[in-house]
């Protein structure tokens, strides 16, 4: 059974359940620029960089928004949303608080900026947070599953990823990170280092070592 030395956590789909409030807030969005948006749009970006997806949403809404002004928007709606109600994963919580409970060092690694990460983060024992708006390298580079490991102090070949989408399943590969992936929005493909189920509601860390052994 592996002896992980610390947990890396995505947030978008795999804590929190934000995938609704992005999309509603492109729908706005598009609505505002009397364009059509739609589901396959959405999902689309899932586990897009920001500006990534600034620029997809700018060119199919033909927006003279340039893309960080198409992400400052949406970042404040999403930052407003959370400030308000936070709506949990299956089991996240959980399982956040059992690897506190153990010692486990635990990161949040995010490619949604500071303002959108903060409320979540203030809830949740984290010991390290990075976001999207201090790399360079967003997902699927290794660059922010690396740099989390290294505030963590500890190597990212010995750490357990948990992800929700194939941008930053391959992120945290690239890292040398075991990945366990619950899907949520869209489907990610198998991979070395990659595990698959369905939630982790009623789990244990220790369920979660087994799939790795």
């Amino acid at each position: 059974m592996p002896a992980y030395a610390a947990v890396l956590w995505d947030l978008d789909g795999t804590i929190v359940d934000t995938e609704p409030l992005w999309m509603a807030a492109e729908h706005t969005l598009a609505q505002q620029h009397g364009k059509i948006w739609t589901e396959e749009d959405g999902l689309a970006l899932v586990g897009n960089s920001l500006l990534t997806s600034g620029q997809y949403i700018r060119d199919k809404l033909d927006s003279s928004m340039s893309p960080e002004e198409v992400v400052d928007y949406l970042v404040g709606q999403l930052t407003s949303a959370l400030t308000n109600h936070i709506d949990w994963r299956p089991g996240a919580r959980d399982m956040i608080a059992a690897f506190e409970s153990e010692g486990m060092p635990q990161a949040l690694v995010t490619m949604s900026y500071t303002s959108i990460a903060e409320p979540v983060a203030a809830a949740l024992p984290f010991k390290a947070v990075v976001t999207g708006d201090t790399v360079s390298r967003p997902k699927p580079h290794p660059d922010p599953y690396l740099l989390a490991a290294e505030l963590l102090g500890v190597d990212a070949g010995q750490c357990l990823a948990i992800e929700d989408s194939g941008t930053g399943a391959a992120s945290a590969n690239a890292a040398g990170c075991d990945v366990l992936v619950v899907p949520h929005f869209v489907n990610v493909p198998a991979a070395e280092r990659r595990v698959q189920i369905p939630t982790l509601e009623g789990l244990k860390p220790d369920d979660l070592r087994e799939l790795f052994a």
